[in-house]
């Protein structure tokens, strides 16, 4: 009854990663999802972001712009800290819950969580083991361009803004690289999985 916190910087292959082991019969809490749930209308990440950001950044469906919200917190540093200091809080609340729900309902497969984020929002209390997807710079370069259409220099700078994988893989009680074909990437998650079954 494990539960795994998945992480792993920009183009990594986490989704991917992710996606294999759902197949496997892990249950799958995307924290980008839930992230996105908790910005709903009425929420309370809704109620304390626009508190502390104003109604400016709201769009006609009283949603929030995270276009509006990103040119904010990604320009200061100041506003970033503060935003995360609302949101991986409440974040992790929701995530914690769905982990005892589906607990509750006797699932007893593993469970992960596959979060970007996941050490630097301070989630690890929600894992049992940390894997962590690594990859080379060049291929997540040609990776996120090929999926999402951004430019080299952009990629860079996600990366530039991330953690760096060296602090990811202090944490880590398995590391996946993720450096050859899907074929070699479905059997290095299938020999993690089988270890922990």
């Amino acid at each position: 009854m494990k539960t795994i916190g998945l992480t792993g910087g920009i183009g990594s292959g986490k989704s991917t990663v992710s996606q294999i082991l759902a197949a496997l019969g892990a249950f799958v809490i995307d924290a980008d999802k839930v992230g996105h749930e908790i910005y709903l209308p009425g929420k309370e990440a809704w109620r304390q972001v626009t508190a502390a950001f104003g109604q400016d950044i709201l769009a006609d469906d009283q949603t929030i712009d995270r276009k509006k919200l990103g040119a904010i917190v990604f320009g200061s540093d100041a506003a970033r800290k503060q935003l995360n200091a609302i949101v991986h809080p409440l974040m992790f609340q929701d995530i914690r819950r769905r982990i005892d729900e589906k607990r509750a309902e006797g699932f007893t497969q593993p469970i992960i969580v596959e979060a970007a984020i996941l050490i630097e929002a301070n989630w690890l209390p929600l894992a049992d083991e940390v894997w962590v997807v690594v990859t080379n710079k060049n291929a997540v370069i040609e990776r996120v361009a090929t999926q999402r259409g951004m430019p080299a220099k952009d990629t860079e700078a996600r990366i530039a803004s991330q953690l760096a994988d060296a602090e990811r893989l202090k944490h880590a009680h398995v590391v996946i690289a993720n450096d050859g074909s899907r074929e070699d990437l479905e059997q290095k998650v299938r020999d993690a999985w089988q270890r922990i079954g």
